[in-house]
Order: C-alpha cells, then structure tokens, then sequence
C-alpha cells in the first residue's frame, strides 16, 4: 500500500488518512486575518461605516419578501402573524449572535465560508461557498426577475403603460427574455464598478426610500384600524403561528451581508458584530409594524381572497378608495429589488474574492483594479452570470433549494462558533455569543428544524446541487488549494503556521 510522508515529517500516513487530512485542513485566523484586502493586482479600501455596514444588511433583508408574505402567512396564524414575526426574529438572532461573534474574531469577506475554513476544514468551507453561490447569485436571480412584474405595476398605476409580456417575463413564466431583469443587474454593476463607497452611499439611500415607503403603509392602514378585526388573536393556536413563523422567517435571510465587507469595514472588528444586531432589530420592527397595520386594517380572513402578492395593495386600496397609495407601494417594491440586486451581488463578489485567494476558484476572481480598489473582472462575471440566469433561465425549483442552502451555512457558522472557542479561545473577540454554547445550538437546532421542514422535492435539488458542487471541487479547488503542499509558498511550509491541521487541533500563530 502506497503511503505518504505526514506533513508535520512523522510516520507516513496511508492515502485514506491523508486524504481525510487534506479535507479537513484548517486555515489558520491569523494568517486570514493578515490576507484581509489584499487581492492580485491591488488591494480593497477600507471605506464602510457603521451606518452604510448596517444599511447594507437592511438592504439584502428588507426586500420583496415582506410585500407578499403577509398572504402567505396571515392565513395561517391570523392576527398574530405579528408573533410569527417575533417568533421568526428569534429563531434568526440565534444564527446572527454567531455571526456577530465570527465576524468580529474573522472580520474578512467571505462571511460563513471563511469562518468554516479556519473551523470546520476545507471541504466544509468549500460546501459552505457553494451554498452561499446558491443563497446569493441564483436567489437575486430570481429577485432580478420580480423586478420587470413590479416595474410593470408602477408604470400601469402612473402612466397606465405596461410593457409587453415578452419581454417582461421570464421563459417560465410565459416570457421570452426579462430585459427589465438584465436592466437592474446592469444598473448594480456599473455602481459596484464605481466604488464601495459609491455603492454604499446609493444602496443607503434606497434603504431609506424603502423604510419610508413602508411606513406610509403603516400610516394610511392605521387610519383605517379596527381593534374588532384583531379579534380571535390567533384562530389556529400555537400550531398556525408556528406554521406562519417558518414561513416568515425567509424573509429575515440577508442579515449575513455585512459580514462580507470585512475587508471594506473601516473598523470592522466592532462594527459588524453592531452591524448585524441592529440591521435585525431594524427589519423586526418593521415587519411587525407592517404586519399589525395590515391585520388591523383588514380582517385575516380575506387576506387569503387578495392574492399573496396583492395583500398590501388590497389593505391600502381598502383604507383608501383609491389608487395613489398602490402605486407609491409599487414603487417602494421597485426600489426594494433595486436594493436587494446591489447588496447581494456585492457579497458574492467579495465571497469569490475570498475564495479565490485560498486558490479554491480561478484567480481572475481575486483581480482587484489599483484605481477602483474593486475586484472588477469578478463584478462583471458574477454579472453576466446572474443576468443570464435572470433573462432566459427558468430557474424553478433552484430558487426553492436556496432556503436549505442558507440555513445549512447559518448552522455551520454556529457550529463554528463552538470550534472556535475550544481550539482558540486566546483571540481576542470584540463580541461574544451570550448565554453560550446555548445560543449556537439552538442556533443549530433551528436550522436543521427548519430544513427538515421543507419539501422532499426541494432537497433533492439541493442535494443535486451539493453534489455539482463537490464535482467542482475534486476537479479544481482541492487542486489548486493554497493550503496544498505543492502550492504553499516557502514561508508557508513551517509546520508552524498550521495549515494543515484538522478541527481540534489547537492552531498555532504564524
């Protein structure tokens, strides 16, 4: 049997060992932390504040989920649709605690992929970064094709002009090609490609034009408020809450976007942690307001009747008698999109950046322009990547395998957590998970819940997914891995510098 020298120059190891070694090798903290910003060609510029690192999160949060999600779930829990929020926050507090801890103690830009590869091993990292290539570039995807419907509804609202099916919808839906899906990823890429700062600044002001459209919502419907429509509170008990509460709680997935501008943060180890708290706290509040002027201004019952994505339309319609308020709620849908787009595609961007550099994807992804201080090559790909799928690609029920895919990477991130404090309890941690290890697996709990709760159907796909994922790894990644003995660079031979460690090996500093 061919056996293979150990990497700290012991007794060979045989190839199965070695192999189960190679996968779950370790990427030292410090060595991760001391890469951050650092890409071929240039660096990224540390430019973020507290305010646009939070908005950022709000702004991948805060999108269409909550313009239809109330016809989804006011039928299931009644009135208190309100608890199901509450409960949906949270179950999703206990992923973000995680995430504030890691993104504190990392406070790098590939969010649970580079919190995975410095706990869990490679090959997690890289299922991880799979994942998140679902979670991010196939979701928005599916929200850039939303964007031509909504477009369509304020244009027939204000102008009473609608754009032809054809090429307003995408093929699965009767279309032929969504030129209004193409249009807002092009408009996301040429802010991306203009700066962080710039795209910052442009998604902050988006965020608050959408918070505000929001709260008009919650003006116009409480005046129209019967306390007599809040009554049974909740007709289906515990169970229909429970039920509304899985429903709801996708529309809290994004509250992770912070964690991937580590490398732009100007103070990032107390910023994000800040960041991802409060972007939640925002979007909860919100979410309940909307919820209880929307129950209390008309009756659960017929939220059923309006069509999941017309329910707030149909309660503004109610309050008012007339048209204005939907088309002000259609534009705040339109914009909401427009924000979503630009958050999500720049996490992406900054997660391939991430594992570009590790060697796992092509170093065109690690690219980044000295004028711009932006990964450039990597903003078009990821572009032209999702504007195609947006376009042309019925994407189906890959859209509904993304839930899994999030969930699995906020339970790696808890789990990471839990690694962490045992191998390297001495890093300094700018915020801590309270009430741990209770917090993380709970954290974990929820999620694998959750992910038990979803369609047979939909796990499939997911695990079809999984396994495309893995393909490309064996064929690229484990090949090309910087943590490979044969690509390390000569001050990264030393056994010393722990690059090949397996979970609960203590690391140890570079």
């Amino acid at each position: 049997m061919t056996t293979t020298a150990s990497p700290t120059g012991g007794t060979p190891e045989g190839p199965v060992r070695g192999l189960v070694r190679e996968l779950l090798r370790t990427k030292p903290v410090d060595r991760i932390v001391a890469e951050g910003g650092r890409g071929e060609g240039g660096e990224l510029r540390r430019s973020m504040s507290l305010l646009q690192l939070t908005l950022f999160s709000v702004g991948a949060t805060l999108g269409t989920g909550i313009f239809v999600v109330l016809g989804e779930a006011v039928p299931r829990a009644g009135p208190a649709v309100v608890l199901a929020f509450v409960l949906a926050a949270v179950t999703a507090l206990f992923s973000a605690l995680s995430y504030a801890e890691l993104a504190g103690t990392i406070p790098v830009s590939g969010s649970s992929y580079s919190y995975a590869y410095a706990t869990l091993g490679e090959l997690v990292a890289w299922v991880c970064g799979w994942c998140l290539l679902l979670e991010y570039a196939v979701s928005v995807s599916a929200v850039a094709v939303g964007w031509g419907s909504y477009l369509n509804e304020f244009f027939g609202s204000a102008l009473d002009v609608t754009m032809p099916a054809a090429v307003s919808s995408s093929p699965g839906e009767g279309g032929v090609v969504n030129l209004p899906g193409v249009a807002v990823v092009a408009i996301a890429t040429l802010l991306l490609l203009r700066g962080t700062s710039e795209s910052a600044a442009a998604n902050t002001i988006m965020v608050f034009l959408k918070i505000g459209v929001l709260l008009f919502f919650c003006a116009v419907a409480f005046t129209a408020f019967r306390g007599g429509n809040l009554a049974p509170f909740a007709p289906m008990g515990w169970a229909g809450i429970s039920a509304a509460g899985s429903k709801v709680f996708f529309s809290y997935i994004g509250f992770d976007a912070a964690s991937t501008a580590g490398e732009e943060a100007r103070n990032p180890r107390r910023d994000l942690p800040l960041a991802i708290v409060l972007s939640l706290a925002i979007v909860t509040v919100v979410y309940v307001l909307v919820g209880l002027a929307a129950v209390g201004a008309m009756h659960w019952t017929r939220f059923e009747l309006s069509g999941s994505e017309a329910s707030l339309a149909r309660v503004l319609d109610e309050a008012t008698g007339r048209s204005w308020p939907s088309m002000i709620l259609s534009l705040g849908a339109v914009v909401a999109i427009a924000s979503v787009v630009l958050t999500v595609m720049y996490g992406q961007t900054r997660i391939l950046f991430a594992m570009s550099r590790d060697g796992l994807v092509p170093p065109v992804f690690q690219k980044v322009s000295p004028n711009r201080a932006v990964p450039v090559a990597n903003t078009l790909i990821v572009a032209a990547f999702i504007a195609v799928l947006a376009a042309a690609v019925p994407l189906g029920r890959l859209v509904d395998a993304t839930s899994i895919g999030t969930l699995f990477a906020f339970a790696m991130v808890s789990v990471g957590v839990i690694v962490l404090r045992r191998t390297r309890p001495d890093l300094p941690r700018s915020f801590r998970t309270p009430f741990y290890p209770v917090t993380p697996l709970l954290g974990v709990g929820f999620c694998v819940y959750l992910m038990a709760g979803l369609g047979g159907v939909t796990w499939v796909v997911f695990l079809l997914w999984t396994l495309v994922g893995l393909a490309a790894y064996a064929l690229y990644g484990r090949r090309h891995s910087r943590l490979a003995p044969r690509n390390r660079a000569p001050d990264d031979r030393d056994p010393g510098n722990s690059s090949g460690n397996a979970p609960g090996d203590r690391e140890e500093n570079p």
